[in-house]
């Protein structure tokens, strides 16, 4: 995949859904997506693990408005800093995008047209009088419908939250507040964070924007459907048994489930507002976006200590030591006792796996013995239920 955007004759974005129909006509107009290629050796962009909050000014292209929807969230904000283009074209590039797609996506539940617009305005005007808000100042950015977002609606796709407006943001969202994104939009998802595909009583179904047949996955399948077709460059999502994984891989989009308790999950739902903080294993707060460095600089962005989640701990957020392949030592495996695994995934792992051995790193093929999933998970379950 290519975080830059080379093509001289990127004329338009996405014309008609679903995108796969888009793809075969002309395969470099979405070569933002992940699954669209190998990443271009001639890119100037540092390697992953490098980009921080602080990052140095990257060489990129003046855009056109209309690859704006397609360009990573770090790239637009760089675009913005330099003045190459403002916030508000930003801002108006998406929301025309929304208003194209949304209607057979079904990706965004809650649009904040006004307050966006405002918002954009102002970071301009900042950016005239010497001022930044920090590394996504004037960058839209949507959020799953399960984080509070103050003075906007937030349902988590159920009944009883269906007029819910938090008067405080959830942790991760004011940080992304604090770094200058400027809130779009909630995006839709499963009742509860509670399916492994995105319905609920309040918004109709959302849509795979490959193949509108089909679903975009779940919990978050908004979020990852809303970023595969330029409706948001960044979206943040949570994950404790696939609901950002699996999205991900259904739209084709980068997803991070990060390590427990590096991100705060004060703010998000489940539990209901009002209920005693219960879910305190493997439920995490993680992002979607169609570039890596837009992961990770999300990542920096959002992890750390917080006095609202004291089970947080304050651990630093270090670059990799520089270890070289040959120190490093991978384990995996591409079977799954109680899910079957399709042909073309085990192959792609298996090239993978290949191709990292010949590389130089140790690899070994390996399954937890006597390990079942559906025990241990209603087990968690049941420990859960006890402590409420």
């Amino acid at each position: 995949m290519s975080d830059t955007n080379n093509s001289d004759d990127r004329k338009k974005v996405v014309s008609n859904l679903p995108l796969q129909e888009e793809l075969s006509k002309n395969p470099s107009e979405l070569q933002a997506l992940p699954s669209q290629g190998e990443a271009n050796p001639k890119s100037k962009l540092r390697p992953f693990g490098k980009l921080r909050a602080s990052q140095a000014q990257l060489p990129i292209q003046n855009p056109k408005s209309n690859d704006l929807v397609f360009l990573p969230a770090y790239q637009l904000a760089q675009t913005i800093r330099d003045r190459n283009v403002s916030a508000v074209e930003v801002l108006e590039a998406h929301l025309a995008q929304i208003a194209k797609y949304n209607s057979q996506l079904n990706a965004i539940c809650t649009l904040d047209e006004e307050n966006a617009r405002i918002r954009a305005k102002q970071a301009d005007e900042a950016l005239v009088r010497g001022e930044s808000w920090g590394a996504l100042h004037g960058v839209p950015v949507t959020i799953k419908d399960i984080f509070a977002t103050a003075g906007l609606r937030t349902t988590a796709g159920y009944i009883p939250l269906k007029d819910y407006i938090p008067q405080q943001d959830a942790t991760a969202v004011a940080r992304l507040r604090s770094a200058g994104a400027i809130i779009i939009a909630k995006t839709n998802m499963a009742e509860l964070a509670g399916d492994y595909q995105s319905t609920n009583s309040l918004f109709p179904r959302v849509n795979n924007p490959w193949n509108l047949d089909c679903t975009a996955g779940g919990s978050s399948g908004g979020s990852a459907a809303a970023v595969a077709a330029g409706l948001s460059p960044l979206d943040l999502g949570n994950d404790i048994a696939g609901s950002v994984r699996q999205p991900a891989h259904f739209c084709g989009v980068y997803g991070l489930k990060p390590t427990d308790r590096r991100i705060s999950t004060a703010g998000m739902i489940p539990e209901t507002p009002g209920m005693p903080y219960s879910l305190r294993q493997m439920m995490t707060v993680g992002c979607f976006a169609r570039s890596l460095f837009d992961i990770e600089l999300c990542f920096s962005l959002i992890a750390g200590a917080d006095l609202r989640r004291p089970d947080v701990p304050p651990v630093p957020l270090d670059s990799p030591a520089g270890k070289s392949l040959q120190e490093l030592k991978l384990a995996w495996s591409d079977e799954w006792a109680e899910v079957p695994v399709s042909s073309e995934i085990r192959a792609a792992m298996g090239a993978i796996a290949q191709k990292l051995s010949l590389a130089g790193v140790q690899i070994d093929r390996w399954l937890p013995p006597n390990f079942d999933l559906s025990y241990e998970f209603a087990k968690c379950l049941l420990q859960i239920v006890r402590h409420e």
